[in-house]
C-alpha cells in the first residue's frame, strides 16, 4: 500500500533528534492536552492535565524527563511550544523561570495547515501539528511559523489603558444613541446627552406634539443618563493614568512616548497607542514593523497572474487601526511634510481616485518614519514640531 503525504511527513518529524524533549500544550479551561515527542522514541505521547494545574503539569515534564534519562542515560531539556490564545502569556512566564525548559509562544495563523475543503480537527491533530512546526523552527526553517514576543508584566499592563480607553468610548457612544433614539421617536431632535445641563435640559423637554415626557419614558433616560454619568467619570479616571504615564514626564516615563508627543498633530491617546501598542519593542527593519501591524503588502502572483491583495491585516489591529487614522489627521496638520506631498502627487495621477489605498499606504510609510524616529533620532522630512 503506498504512503500517503501525512504519513510521510509524520515519520520525517518524529526520526529527527534535536537534543530536546519537544512539547506542545493544547490549552483549553477544563483540560490541558500535552503532547511530546523524546528523542528516544519514535511516537508522539500524550497526557492529560486538568486546566490550570501547574503542580501537574510540572510532574508531568519530571516524568518525561525520567523516562527519557532511563534510555539514553541523558537528562533532556524540554522546548515547550503553546498558541497564544485566551490563557494570555502568564503560563509562558511561569515556564520561562525554569533553566531547564525553552518556552515559546507561536501565532496560530502561522502555522500551516492542509487546504481540504474538510479537513479534520482535534486537539491531538492540533498537539502534534504543533510539535512539527517547532521541530522545523528550531532547525532553521525559515516561515515555518512565527513566534510571538514574550511581554513583561509591566509591558502588558501598559496596553490596558488605551484598550479600556477604547472600550469605554464605545459604550458611551451606545448609551448616547439610546438616549437620542428614545427622544427621537418622540420629535425631540436636539437634546445632547454629554452636555452639562443633562439633567435640566431633560425637564425641560416637550414631545413633538408639545407633552412632556411621560413618566416611564422619563425614568428609563434618566437611568440611561446614570450609567453615561459612570462612564464620563470612568474615562476622566482613565484618560488621568494615560497623562501620568505619557505626559508628565518623571524617570519612568518612556522617551519614545515623549518624542512622539513633540510632533504636531500627535496628541496624548495617538503616542500612548503607539506606544505600548507597538513602538516599545525592538524591530531589525521596516518590513517587520510593517509587518507587526499588518500593513504589509500581499501579493497573488502566480503564471502570467500578478495583482495585489491590499494589507496582509494580519498584525495589531489597534495599531494598524490607528495608523491609519493617524494618517488622515496627518494630511492636515501636516501638509508641507514630504509624506503629505508625495500623497497628494501619488492622488493627481490618478485624477483623485484612490484615496482610501493611499491613505493606507502613507499609513505604512508615516509608521516606518515614526519608528525611525522614535529609535534612531532621524526628524521626519518637513513635519513641523511643537513648540515649548
Amino acid at each position: 500500500m503506498p504512503m500517503t503525504a501525512d504519513q510521510s511527513q509524520k515519520q520525517t518529524a518524529t526520526l529527527v533528534d534535536l537534543g530536546a524533549i519537544f512539547v506542545s500544550l493544547e490549552l483549553s479551561k477544563s483540560t490541558w492536552l500535552v503532547t511530546a515527542l523524546s528523542p528516544c522514541s519514535e511516537k508522539m505521547s500524550r497526557y492529560t492535565i486538568t486546566g490550570g494545574d501547574i503542580a501537574g503539569l510540572f510532574s508531568c515534564f519530571g516524568e518525561l524527563r525520567q523516562k527519557a534519562k532511563r534510555r539514553k542515560n541523558i537528562l533532556y531539556p524540554l522546548v515547550v511550544i503553546q498558541e497564544a490564545g485566551l490563557d494570555g502569556f502568564w503560563l509562558g512566564r511561569v515556564l520561562s523561570k525554569e533553566a531547564w525548559i525553552e518556552s515559546h509562544i507561536v501565532e496560530a495563523a502561522s502555522i500551516a495547515m492542509p487546504r481540504r475543503h474538510r479537513r479534520a480537527k482535534t486537539d491531538r491533530i492540533d498537539g502534534e501539528t504543533l510539535i512539527r512546526a517547532l521541530m522545523a523552527w528550531k532547525r532553521g526553517e525559515p516561515r515555518a511559523c512565527s513566534m510571538v514576543k514574550l511581554l513583561t508584566p509591566e509591558e502588558d499592563d501598559n496596553r490596558r489603558i488605551g484598550r479600556e480607553r477604547k472600550t469605554l468610548i464605545a459604550e458611551r457612544v451606545f448609551h448616547v444613541n439610546r438616549i437620542k433614539g428614545l427622544l427621537f421617536t418622540q420629535g425631540i431632535r436636539d437634546y445632547q446627552p454629554v452636555n452639562r445641563d443633562r439633567r435640566q435640559r431633560l425637564d425641560e423637554l416637550r414631545t413633538g406634539d408639545g407633552r412632556p415626557l411621560s413618566k416611564h419614558l422619563k425614568a428609563e433616560i434618566s437611568r440611561e443618563l446614570d450609567r453615561l454619568e459612570l462612564l464620563l467619570t470612568q474615562i476622566k479616571a482613565v484618560e488621568a493614568e494615560r497623562d501620568a504615564l505619557i505626559v508628565r514626564e518623571t524617570s519612568e516615563t518612556p522617551k519614545e512616548a515623549t518624542a512622539l508627543l513633540g510632533i504636531k498633530g500627535i496628541g496624548p491617546e495617538f503616542a500612548t497607542i503607539l506606544y505600548t501598542e507597538g513602538l516599545f519593542r525592538h524591530f531589525d527593519n521596516r518590513r517587520q514593523i510593517a509587518s507587526y501591524a499588518g500593513l504589509a503588502p500581499s501579493p497573488w502572483q502566480s503564471g502570467n497572474v500578478n495583482r495585489e491583495q491590499g494589507v496582509s491585516k494580519a498584525g495589531n489591529p489597534r495599531l494598524r487601526a490607528t495608523m491609519v487614522e493617524l494618517a488622515w489627521l496627518w494630511l492636515r496638520h501636516q501638509p508641507k511634510s514630504t509624506l503629505a506631498i508625495w500623497f497628494k502627487e501619488r492622488i493627481a495621477q490618478n485624477a483623485g481616485r484612490l484615496k482610501t489605498p493611499m491613505v493606507v499606504a502613507l499609513a505604512r510609510k508615516l509608521l516606518v518614519a515614526l519608528w525611525k524616529y522614535v529609535s534612531s533620532g532621524v526628524v521626519i522630512e518637513g513635519a513641523i514640531m511643537k513648540t515649548a
